[in-house]
């Protein structure tokens, strides 16, 4: 007897049908499930989708010169005349928050103490002056411990007091972005500011 017939040889299988079927089967699966997914985060189930959309509506929005500001405050008594812009400079409108009150503290290492005077601007709309206004008392604790952290020496230089300005700039939108979800502060500047 031979070999051949105690040893069974399998079949050879024909891969050319089976592949196609299983390739198939893979390429409509990854389809189906690429375009449940991009269903979903359009849905706003998963990923954001739709509700990004609706969440960056409650960004304020930069403010052309010469444009409307649907959030503009209402003038006060008295300030009736139309605003005048200039042509140059930004394209974009600056609008200034005026903090009630100085801020007096102590200098970190120092027995100097420092008083500012500050306002806030923004190119944004007038949601950022309601939320400075609406947010003032928190916006007040963190400038104050900025102004608590910084060195006597800092406030001596002209590159010092920008730098001050920076850290406070960022302490404000840190404040407006927690509580509000967006910070929209451009700049900080000193109405007056003394060291003793």
């Amino acid at each position: 007897m031979s070999d051949e017939t105690n040893d069974p040889q399998p079949a050879p299988k024909k891969k050319g049908k089976g592949a196609l079927v299983k390739g198939a089967i893979v390429l409509t699966l990854l389809s189906a499930g690429g375009g449940a997914a991009y269903g979903l985060q359009q849905a706003g189930v998963v990923g954001g989708g739709a509700k990004e959309g609706a969440k960056e509506s409650n960004v304020p929005k930069l403010i052309l010169k010469g444009e409307e500001d649907p959030y503009a405050p209402a003038p006060a008594e008295g300030e009736g005349a139309a605003e005048v812009l200039g042509e140059g400079g930004s394209k974009y409108r600056t609008a200034y928050f005026t903090f009630s009150d100085e801020f007096t503290s102590n200098l970190r290492d120092s027995a100097g103490l420092i008083q500012v005077s500050i306002a806030a601007s923004t190119h944004r709309d007038g949601r950022v002056l309601m939320w400075l206004k609406k947010h003032e008392l928190a916006a007040r604790s963190a400038v104050l411990i900025v102004l608590a952290d910084t060195p006597e020496e800092e406030v001596l230089t002209p590159l010092g007091k920008e730098n001050l300005q920076k850290r406070i700039t960022a302490a404000i939108n840190k404040v407006l972005a927690d509580a509000e979800g967006f910070g929209g502060v451009d700049a900080v500047y000193f109405r007056s500011l003394l060291v003793q």
